[in-house]
């Protein structure tokens, strides 16, 4: 066999110095570079709540629910500046003892009156102002509350009562002698889709009693509005930190289906006191 070719065995001995040279600069001089990380991903996170919250929390969307709310009221489209004002507000909170056959009493923008329905005694509420009422007139019954729910409540917008408009409301079962006390009668003038905003709305959630309540029968929505109510809200309620006032500011401010109230929310004292919408 024919020893190998001097110039090859230079060659070999060449590249195997170069790659002996090689490593011990990668051992003692330097390093392998690794590609760099890609980007942390961007936008908005959280869970899916969190996410839909700060959706519905931008301007932009917000003009969208009114536009397309607007549109299933049959009424004008309000701006979110006009959605800011303060809301004229009344309140009566004096005593008023109403019998069958009185003359009729007028408080907060609401005229007040007793009126017999078969077995039933019912309270005749008439708006008296130039604009839709959200109202709250808060009875009591002259007696027990027993048979007051006995008797089949007259169907009723607990909520608001429309420019011009009255509502027969069922109080009690009829008795001789029965009267029916108004300790309380709040009103709040609205605007067109503030007043279906707040027909869409659960009584109980903006702490009507079930009692003057369980008539009611508001806006047939496709997407019906939660009455649940978070438990700082409602300990909020029962402490009489948040009172009907505030809710109801608030839900004739923001369509209930997608919004909820905050718990720090009071109703505006002036106009544009805060930016719409209002999320924690």
């Amino acid at each position: 066999m024919d020893s190998p070719d001097p110039q090859f065995r230079i060659g070999v001995l060449a590249g195997g110095l170069v790659l002996v040279l090689v490593i011990t600069y990668l051992r003692f001089c330097g390093s392998l570079s690794l590609p760099a990380k890609p980007p942390a991903p961007t936008g908005p996170t959280g869970t899916q709540k969190q996410l839909l919250s700060q959706a519905t929390a931008t301007p932009g969307m917000y003009l969208n629910f009114l536009e397309r709310d607007a549109a299933a009221a049959g009424v004008r489209a309000p701006t979110p500046a006009e959605m800011g004002k303060k809301l004229a507000y009344r309140v009566d909170d004096a005593r008023h003892v109403l019998e069958l056959g009185q003359p009729a009493i007028e408080v907060a923008g609401l005229r007040l009156h007793l009126e017999r329905a078969g077995d039933a005694v019912t309270l005749a509420i008439t708006n008296l102002e130039k604009s839709d009422l959200a109202y709250n007139v808060v009875t009591m019954p002259s007696v027990g509350v027993g048979l007051c729910n006995s008797v089949r409540p007259l169907p009723i917008n607990a909520m608001v009562i429309n420019k011009g408009g009255s509502e027969l409301r069922t109080e009690c079962g009829f008795r001789d002698g029965i009267s029916i006390i108004v300790t309380k009668v709040e009103t709040v003038e609205v605007g067109t889709l503030s007043a279906y905003y707040l027909s869409e709305v659960p009584p109980t959630l903006v702490g009507i009693e079930e009692r003057l309540s369980r008539g009611h029968h508001g806006v047939e929505a496709k997407e019906p509005c939660t009455a649940v109510i978070s438990q700082v809200v409602r300990s909020g309620i029962d402490r009489g930190d948040i009172g009907w006032r505030d809710l109801v500011d608030f839900y004739s401010r923001h369509r209930c289906q997608s919004y909820s109230f905050p718990s720090s929310y009071r109703a505006f004292k002036s106009d544009d006191e805060r930016p719409v919408p209002v999320s924690d």
